[in-house]
């Protein structure tokens, strides 16, 4: 409660002098500081528009780009106030990790009855090789927990099976969101216990879950005396995923065998092929929340719960993953305004093409027969989280807005309750 308290109180003072600060800088360099904004706001949308075209017209709008953005530079330091701006930018960013603290949530789960035949599957070249930096198999055993490490080509899904079928009675993975989503939809299928653990790259089902992405041994101990929590699942045709599904520019990239090496190359070279005036567009329709059909040539995002997007705080992340509902974000529906995003939730979701869609499914590249039919699965899981993690995403507390944020952070500062 204290280092609530004193995490609020830091971010409400780190806030406040950031803004004397940021208004001194831009009164005392007035009109330079009106200049400076102009010029990066004018960089990134000619920037934009050069991503979206090909050829000559993409490297003019980058070098023009490149030129404002310098520009803007060169004004900060010709007018001398260069760490004025760095000093306001710095404040920012320690008020916000002060307010992330202030408003983190610590659940306090019921603990379970401890599993007596439990088994962890790994994948020792996931995330850069973290199962095997951390030695999760040593420490799974340490733990009375059955490691199966897993191989190239291996079929992950029969192996769960297999162990299944001979006592396992508690799952867990140590890998990425798509091999997570594999063990954990057979563990809801059979109603036992699941166990995450962030040994992949990005760890987002982790992070949602409540699971410390930086403790990967730690995470071992929800087998030992973790606390239980029931958390959705989401399907796609059959298919399980625990984050979400991505059709459009992200999807068509994946696909590309240059993704894996270089994923920006390759993501920037297909939006214009995508996205741009001579590009292919795609076939996806819906019928909208509003009942009419609608199409899209940019991205479809569906999730497993709805994320928390367009905000500073808590940012792409799900604050409930027990909503048992499905988030639908779109990005560039006809009609809607360009680059405008729409998002609504809802139970069932479908999707429409002419041919086989592209899709990023829990960041795996594949391709799905339409129609893409999509379910939430309220309270499908069974999960175990050690109890030294949060047990809520990092989201979970947040407001809803910047100023019901700084509202909330005066509450937590006075009395340590938001």
């Amino acid at each position: 409660m204290a280092r609530r308290r004193l995490a609020a109180a830091a971010a409400l003072l780190l806030l406040g002098a950031s803004f004397v600060l940021a208004v001194v800088v831009t009164v005392t360099s007035f009109p330079r500081g009106l200049s400076v904004f102009l010029c990066l706001l004018a960089g990134v949308v000619v920037g934009w528009w050069g991503l979206l075209r090909g050829g000559w017209e993409r490297v003019m709008g980058g070098i023009v780009a490149v030129v404002l953005l310098v520009g803007a530079v060169v004004l900060l330091v010709v007018e001398g106030q260069v760490l004025a701006n760095l000093v306001v930018v710095a404040g920012v960013l320690l008020a916000l990790a002060a307010a992330r603290d202030a408003f983190t949530v610590h659940v306090a789960l019921l603990v379970g009855v401890r599993p007596a035949r439990p088994v962890l599957f790994y994948n020792p070249k996931s995330g850069g090789g973290k199962a095997e930096r951390f030695d999760v198999a040593v420490q799974a055993r340490a733990r009375g927990v059955q490691p199966i490490e897993l191989g190239r080509g291996d079929d992950l899904a029969a192996i769960v099976r297999e162990a299944i079928g001979q006592g396992a009675d508690a799952l867990g993975m140590a890998g990425g969101d798509g091999s997570q989503a594999v063990v954990a939809g057979i563990a809801a299928e059979h109603g036992i216990p699941y166990v995450c653990v962030p040994a992949g790259t990005r760890n987002h089902f982790a992070l949602d879950l409540g699971v410390d992405r930086d403790d990967v041994v730690g995470a071992l101990d929800a087998f030992v005396n973790g606390g239980e929590r029931l958390v959705d699942l989401a399907e796609v045709n059959d298919r399980v995923f625990v984050n979400n599904v991505s059709l459009g520019v992200y999807a068509e990239a994946v696909q590309k065998d240059s993704y894996r090496d270089a994923k920006v190359r390759t993501l920037v070279d297909t939006m214009p092929a995508v996205l741009g005036p001579q590009g292919e567009g795609l076939d996806l329709h819906w019928i909208g929340p509003d009942g009419r059909r609608a199409q899209t040539n940019a991205v479809v995002l569906v999730s497993n719960d709805p994320y928390r997007l367009g905000r500073v705080l808590g940012s792409g992340t799900r604050p409930r993953l027990d909503a048992g509902r499905l988030g639908v974000a779109v990005i560039g529906a006809r009609g809607a305004g360009p680059g405008r995003v729409q998002q609504w939730t809802t139970a069932s979701f479908e999707v429409e093409s002419g041919h086989s869609v592209a899709a990023g499914v829990d960041g795996e590249a594949m391709r799905l027969e339409p129609p893409l039919r999509f379910r939430s699965r309220p309270a499908a899981l069974r999960v175990r989280i050690a109890p030294a993690h949060p047990g809520a995403s990092p989201s979970a507390g947040l407001p809803s807005d910047a100023w019901e944020a700084v509202r909330a952070l005066a509450r937590v500062a006075a009395s340590g309750s938001a």
